[in-house]
């Protein structure tokens, strides 16, 4: 029975329509000569040479780059470390209260896991800073990881990390050769979207920065306020481009592992 019909190419078109026509159009007027985003003036790169030269612009981006991996590898390690303990250990002694910890900022809004956040870092007198958005990042991306990570644990056989455990491996070891290697795909996707979420964070950040560990979201943001600029539209094409080609290569080599994962199937039934 086809289930495809005119109902459903309508709406599909009008979401993809209305997600993408606005990207579109900033790509586009990227290129535009002129400094108004709203009138075309014929075709130019020049705002990009603008941007590669606007040193604020360019150490927002560095500041967030570093924030955005030491922030998610941290969150990756305190992820996988609680998926492994609320996963694993069973029923132990506040095993609901730390279960509640690790889950609350999924549901706690931004405005007060930062403000929480701001006034922690003042009552410890530590100075806000690159440091400060750190450890604001690590909090409320680490549920992110702790989400992924106990989904696949949870369907993972235990009888190969209790072969290991008979064979003498150390409960180290077989985490460390077994179970790590098997939950390696969840682990990496864990630390993508914590990365992807410390790109992206505007209000935690607003919060937990100083003046001198300006982000881009709030680069961007203070920009923003006082007009749109084509160096935003130019920045924004680039990070459309990038994240683009991210997507593109995951895909390529989702779809070589499982050409090659078909391909060894074969081989085995056809030795059998």
């Amino acid at each position: 029975m086809n289930r495809f019909s005119w109902f459903n190419a309508v709406s599909l078109t009008f979401g993809f329509a209305f997600l993408y026509i606005p990207m579109i159009i900033l790509v586009t007027y990227s290129f535009n000569e002129s400094k108004l985003v709203t009138v075309w003036a014929g075709f130019s790169t020049k705002w990009y040479g603008e941007l590669f030269r606007d040193q604020a612009f360019l150490d927002a981006a560095w500041v967030t780059l570093r924030v955005a991996v030491f922030s998610s590898t941290l969150a990756t390690i305190l992820g996988t470390m609680a998926a492994y303990v609320l996963i694993r250990a069973g029923r132990f002694t506040g095993r609901t209260l730390f279960s509640g910890m690790i889950y609350a900022p999924l549901v706690m809004p931004d405005v007060i896991t930062g403000l929480a956040l701001l006034l922690l870092f003042i009552g410890v007198g530590l100075d806000r800073g690159v440091l400060t958005v750190v450890l604001a990042h690590t909090t409320f991306a680490m549920c992110y990881v702790s989400v992924v990570v106990s989904s696949r644990l949870a369907t993972f056989d235990q009888s190969l990390e209790e072969a290991a455990l008979d064979l003498g491996c150390s409960p180290a070891q077989a985490f460390r050769l077994v179970t790590l290697p098997i939950i390696a795909p969840a682990v990496i996707s864990g630390w993508l979207l914590a990365f992807t979420l410390s790109l992206d964070d505007l209000v935690i950040a607003s919060f937990t920065t100083g003046p001198s560990a300006t982000t881009l979201p709030i680069k961007i943001f203070s920009a923003v306020r006082l007009g749109v600029s084509p160096e935003i539209n130019a920045l924004s094409t680039i990070m459309i481009g990038i994240v683009t080609a991210g997507v593109i290569t995951a895909s390529v080599i989702s779809k070589r592992n499982m050409v090659r994962q078909r391909r060894e199937e074969q081989a085995a039934a056809r030795a059998q």
